[in-house]
């Protein structure tokens, strides 16, 4: 045991190396930095730049606020850049709380407050704006903390992600905090080689231990259990899962229904289980809206109430404070007072259609500990610090828009990272609710892997192009894009590609030497049997596609009442034609037929080798059925009858009947001539030559890849730039004014916006028209949404949407002849609900009537608006002189603040 002496020389020692900033730094946290959080700091104060990957929750951002202590220390400017505008907003207040108004602003779409602070918090985009515009607020900028940059795997906007780190200035530090990915090695090595020296510090060490379970039933069972500190999957689990599995599927013992211990839990059961065990606050991931909103409703009915009076009084107090600003029309319509219940009872959904006044609520009700449970979406696990004590899992695949997907190791780990308070719970716990067909040892993979690599989702944009080309000249861009961590990563799967591309070049000049031969050019001599093997090759699917086609013809003239014979297969034998199943669409044929068995099957061309020739006609009945017994058997004894005794020996072959072809002829003469074909060991060194040009087939497919992969991104920028080229928007080295014009619209379909604005397709438009309009160019429908054609407003606005959509047309034209395809369709979906909206409709009216009469969640609603303002508002900066865009523009975005949009986060 060690004296206290001791103990305070040990602490003297770890930190003798830190700075003045630090020591300093370290009084504003009542608890001791943990070692990664030092190491970090003193890499940060040495002059270095840092990347920390460590887990949810284990306190990384401490680093980034150790950086912005460094800037107010040394007279410079942080900027703090996270991916959302609630994570923004809340490290905006937790900035706000230690350094006051004066030292910080914030910089999102929504909101602008004290800019020119020397401690700015923002989103990503807005930062890399200002590097594009080389903004004077970049001045003195000594710091910069990319929050989450993990987010740059993200394929819609992780791209802005590398654009800023390539571009910050040099003498800036960058501060990179990630989750716990595979590869920050990797990702640590490219930052070095892109912004000088960056220490890499990767801790796996969750700060709370994590607990993983799986719910079966009504009881909670341990996934894994410890034999001599070694984990192993619970033998117990693994029982009571098998039994679970045969009781459900009916093969367990005689009785009446299902055990109750046997059936996966209900959600009512869940929590009512969680609260007894002392597992609450939760949060439950389910990767539906409506799955979440029904779990709530499915407490509330079951009379769930998880708080006491108090913090039922707090939770009113606090909901109707957070909610005065909204008109009392609208939270009608958003169904307030039952959503007040729910919170008042520990109870609450979380995701993205939810306004985002209520998501801000139930997030600090929650992190207060006043909401016990919470039912959220997957996106939750990437944005704002909402903790738990349990995070429960209710299925292990969800949609991901084109099918159902497992989860990954890495987004199971995202999830689980919620579980566990940092200084509130002693561990955290991760519940998985068994279901029929989950095995326990494929969740014990998900638990036990720690794979989560980072991939760059890199790709050059129209207004990248002309911001790079504008600020650096093409070549100078172009080397900067051959920077991007995509590139990188493309570079380093080259290595390994041409590794192997070596070594089969290296076999193949060993095979080649096996394949001598002293009479002559066996290489020769291979080929020309290659190319006699091919041609034989050629000639035999022709004439079987020849015969495939006879047999089709012979199908599509069958008729009802016909009497065929199937040469082979199951459906062998006599049949007679009930139906000819002739296919519109190009399919072939498919006769329903009665077979001599008397069961009706659907024939297709396979089942003919040969032409098919009637044998007989019979009348089928006017009114036979097909499913009738009796009325089969019938029909198949008059076939009988009427075929007798007739022989109708085999069934025809597909026979090939050899055609002359010159160039076989010719082929097989020159081989005979060849002087290797007289060597003895002839068939040895033909061999050898086979599996010659078989590797040779492979080593042209590697090295095919590494020119593929050689450059990718900067080839793409010349493509690019090519368009811009032929499009008036880059002359050459020079950037037009058109080109200035695109260099000022961060949308997607920036290319298509700035062609409308150049056209002048929105000039004669009022506010409520250019807003419908407009939107086509933000709004993206998601994969359920109803595919009929949309409704959209008439007159001006639905001419102008027409030739924005033929404008589209020709630009994918354009893209497609210089090998290019990047512009997705216009969307006109969100036309009438911005339209209504931008002309004083009500906001019950506008959710009502929604996308195609499909109601829209209010959530959804106010982001597609907010986004739509904001690319109005870059249409009136971008606007030409003369333009009534500007104006139009401004008035639009007036009329669309209002209500539930207008709202402001910031308190």
């Amino acid at each position: 045991m060690t004296t206290p002496a001791e103990r305070y020389a040990a602490f003297r020692q770890k930190h003798a190396d830190d700075g003045a900033a630090l020591r300093s730094f370290r009084g504003h946290y009542d608890f001791a930095l943990d070692d990664f959080q030092l190491d970090a700091c003193r890499a940060l104060e040495a002059g270095d730049g840092v990347l920390v990957a460590a887990p949810t929750g284990s306190g990384k951002t401490v680093v980034g606020e150790f950086a912005v202590h460094l800037a107010l220390e040394q007279g410079r400017k942080c900027f703090y850049t996270t991916p959302i505008k609630a994570l923004s907003n809340q490290k905006y207040n937790d900035l706000v709380k230690r350094y006051g108004t004066a030292k910080v602003g914030l910089l999102t779409g929504d909101n602008s407050v004290n800019g020119e602070a020397p401690i700015v918090v923002m989103t990503t985009e807005v930062l890399r704006n200002m590097l594009y515009a080389g903004s004077a607020t970049l001045a003195g900028l000594g710091f910069a903390v990319m929050d989450e940059v993990h987010y740059l795997a993200d394929r819609f906007r992780g791209a802005v992600w590398e654009e800023v780190i390539i571009h910050l200035p040099e003498s800036v530090r960058l501060v990179a905090l990630s989750a716990t990915v595979s590869n920050a090695e990797e990702f640590g090595e490219w930052l070095g080689d892109v912004r000088g020296d960056t220490t890499v510090i990767v801790d796996e060490h969750r700060p709370v231990p994590l607990w993983q379970h799986m719910m079966v039933g009504n009881r909670i069972y341990d996934i894994f259990v410890t034999d001599d500190l070694t984990p192993r999957i619970n033998p117990t689990l693994m029982r009571v899962t098998r039994d679970a599995e045969r009781l459900m599927s009916g093969r367990g013992r005689r009785g009446y229904g299902r055990p109750q211990r046997s059936r996966p839990a209900d959600r009512v059961q869940v929590i009512e289980k969680l609260d007894a065990e002392g597992l609450l606050p939760a949060i439950t991931f389910i990767f539906s809206r409506a799955g979440c909103d029904a779990a709530v409703q499915q407490c509330l009915y079951a009379g769930i109430r998880l708080t006491t009076d108090r913090e039922r009084h707090e939770i009113r107090q606090l909901v109707d404070e957070r909610t005065a600003h909204l008109p009392d029309e609208d939270l009608a319509v958003l169904g307030y007072l039952e959503w007040r219940d729910c919170l008042e009872r520990g109870l609450a959904a979380h995701h993205a259609g939810m306004l985002p006044a209520f998501k801000e609520v139930v997030e600090e009700l929650f992190t207060r500990g006043l909401v016990k449970a919470v039912f959220a979406t997957e996106t939750l696990a990437l944005g704002i610090n909402m903790p738990a004590r349990s995070v429960v899992i209710e299925k292990l695949d969800k949609w991901n828009g084109e099918t159902h997907a497992d989860l990954t190791p890495g987004e199971y780990t995202q999830l689980t990272g919620r579980a566990g308070r940092r200084g509130i719970d002693v561990e955290g716990h991760a519940v998985v609710l068994w279901q029929p067909g989950m095995d326990p040892l494929s969740v014990a993979g998900l638990a036990g892997t720690r794979t989560y690599p980072l991939r760059s989702s890199f790709q050059p944009s129209y207004n990248m192009a002309v911001n790079l080309v504008g600020q650096f000249g093409r070549e100078r861009a172009r080397s900067l894009l051959e920077e991007s961590f995509a590139q990188f990563q493309a570079d380093r799967a080259v290595v390994g590609l041409a590794k192997q591309l070596r070594k089969h070049e290296e076999a193949l000049e060993g095979y080649q030497e096996a394949m001598t031969c002293h009479l002559g050019d066996f290489a020769d001599y291979a080929a020309l049997r290659r190319r006699l093997s091919d041609r034989e090759a050629e000639l035999a699917k022709q004439r079987g596609a020849a015969r495939r086609a006879a047999a089709v013809r012979s199908l599509e003239a069958l008729q009802p009442g016909d009497v065929i014979r199937v040469p082979g297969g199951r459906r062998a034998g006599l049949a007679i034609v009930l139906d000819p199943g002739r296919n519109p669409r190009g399919q072939g044929p498919s006769p329903l037929v009665l077979t001599i068995g008397k069961q009706v099957k659907k024939l297709d061309p396979a089942d003919f080798p040969v032409p098919v020739e009637p044998l007989e006609k019979l009348r089928i009945p006017k009114n036979f059925n097909g499913r009738s017994p009796k009325e089969r058997a019938n029909l198949v004894s008059t076939l009988l009858a009427k075929m007798g005794d007739r022989d109708l020996g085999k069934p025809a072959r597909a026979r090939d009947h050899t055609v002359e072809d010159e160039e076989v002829n010719e082929l097989r003469r020159r081989i005979r001539q060849h002087p290797c074909h007289g060597c003895d060991e002839r068939e040895d060194h033909a061999r050898w030559a086979e599996r010659y040009y078989k590797l040779l087939r492979e080593t042209e497919g590697l090295r095919r890849r590494v020119e593929g992969r050689s450059h990718v991104i900067s080839r793409t920028f010349d493509r690019i730039c090519s368009v811009l080229e032929q499009l008036g928007y880059l002359d050459g080295e020079t950037v037009t004014d058109e080109g200035r014009r695109l260099g000022r619209l961060y949308t997607e379909l920036d290319l298509l916006t700035a062609e409308c604005l150049r056209g002048g397709l929105w000039e004669e438009l009022d506010p409520a028209e250019l807003a419908a309009c407009v939107s086509a160019l933000v709004f993206e429908s998601r994969a359920s949404d109803d595919t009929r054609r949309p409704k959209i407003p008439a007159g001006r606005a639905q001419d102008a949407l027409t030739a924005m959509t033929r404008l589209w047309g020709e630009l994918e034209g354009i893209e497609s002849d210089h090998g290019l395809s990047t512009i997705r369709e216009p969307d006109l979906g969100f036309a009438w609900a911005a339209f209504r909206w931008t002309k004083g409709h009500s906001l019950d009216a506008v959710l009502m009537e929604g996308i195609n009469g499909n109601e829209l969640a209010a959530g959804d609603f106010v982001r597609w608006v907010k986004q739509l303002m904001d690319l109005l508002g870059q249409l009136g900066n971008a606007a030409p002189a003369g333009s009534k865009i500007k104006q139009t523009a401004g008035k639009a975005m007036d009329a669309m603040r209002r209500g539930v949009v207008a709202y402001s986060s910031l308190t």
